[in-house]
């Protein structure tokens, strides 16, 4: 079975209007622009060529850079600015990426392309779970796009580059101003639903603060997690040996696995509170090994069912 190819187009033109103006793309998350975030992601996927429709924002060489027009003409002018910008190099008999061989559509090679928006926090897992879904996708299939709520996310989907250049070619009247529906909904799509919130963009400032902390939150219990084993070893033999426990009085790992499900169930302040909740009953009910972990599946029961009031 041959594997498939991949190209990338990142639409990076837009105004930003919700967010007051200024260029979003260049906002930072989790330390690192937006940009940045999805220009990894296509990289880390094999694609090229990359090609990044509006103003240039980034030097980097892997850009290949085009520009809709008129300016801020909207998503579908954009995707035709970049799949023009294909054929112009298949004409001139270049490969954006080495390649000569043919898509059945142009594009450097390349038998899908990409489309992101430049406003995905989580570009890398779109791009996985696309190029996933792509590689085993029917041979009939032209696309296969995200949905959230069940709306199409356009610019969070994988399109065959020789079904944009159709689309493209069958389009009546400009394309300035049109929708991605009006350019692409009369492809044979496969949708995928995104259950998991990854195609969420930044469009306010609200969403800018609300995706920064989760980014902020995600690193830190990033760091907890990678705590080295011996460190957690080390106290919890201080406390045996002060308080004459003996290995099994403190079971690490179904404290551990206790306080991540009740983080993960409930909300993190709540897991330390648990813990102490738990090893109090277990103790009043005799503090045996085998009620600690009767205790410990009680508490993990409640924090699963929990539903915020």
């Amino acid at each position: 079975m041959i594997a498939s190819t991949f190209g990338a187009i990142l639409l990076v033109g837009g105004r930003a209007t919700r967010m007051g103006g200024g260029v979003k793309p260049l906002l930072e998350v989790g330390g690192r622009t937006l940009l940045s975030r999805a220009l990894a992601a296509v990289t880390d996927a094999g694609c090229a060529p990359i090609l990044a429709v509006g103003p240039e924002l980034d030097p980097d060489p892997r850009l290949r850079w085009v520009r809709e027009d008129p300016p801020f003409s909207g998503p579908a002018a954009a995707i035709a600015a970049a799949v023009a910008a294909l054929e112009h190099r298949a004409g001139d008999g270049g490969s954006d990426d080495g390649d000569d061989g043919d898509d059945g559509g142009g594009g450097g090679g390349a038998e899908w392309m990409l489309v992101l928006a430049g406003d995905l926090p989580h570009a890398d897992r779109v791009v996985t779970r696309l190029t996933s879904a792509a590689s085993s996708a029917p041979p009939h299939a032209d696309a296969v796009v995200l949905t959230a709520d069940g709306h199409p996310q356009w610019l969070a989907g994988v399109y065959r580059t020789h079904a944009l250049r159709a689309s493209i070619r069958a389009a009546t009247g400009e394309l300035a101003d049109s929708s991605c529906r009006a350019l692409l909904g009369g492809l044979d799509i496969t949708w995928l639903a995104d259950e998991d919130g990854i195609t969420a963009d930044i469009d306010t400032p609200a969403d800018l603060a609300r995706t920064r902390a989760a980014f902020e939150e995600e690193h830190v219990s990033e760091t907890s997690r990678t705590l080295p084993p011996e460190a957690l070893d080390e106290w919890a033999l201080a406390l045996r040996e002060r308080f004459g426990l003996a290995p099994d009085d403190v079971p690490i790992g179904l404290i551990l696995d206790l306080a991540r499900d009740v983080a993960n169930g409930v909300a993190r302040p709540a897991a330390p509170f648990s813990a102490f909740v738990a090893g109090l009953v277990a103790g009043r009910s005799g503090g045996t090994p085998e009620q600690v972990r009767e205790t410990v599946a009680a508490v993990v029961e409640l924090a699963g069912d929990w539903k915020e009031s």
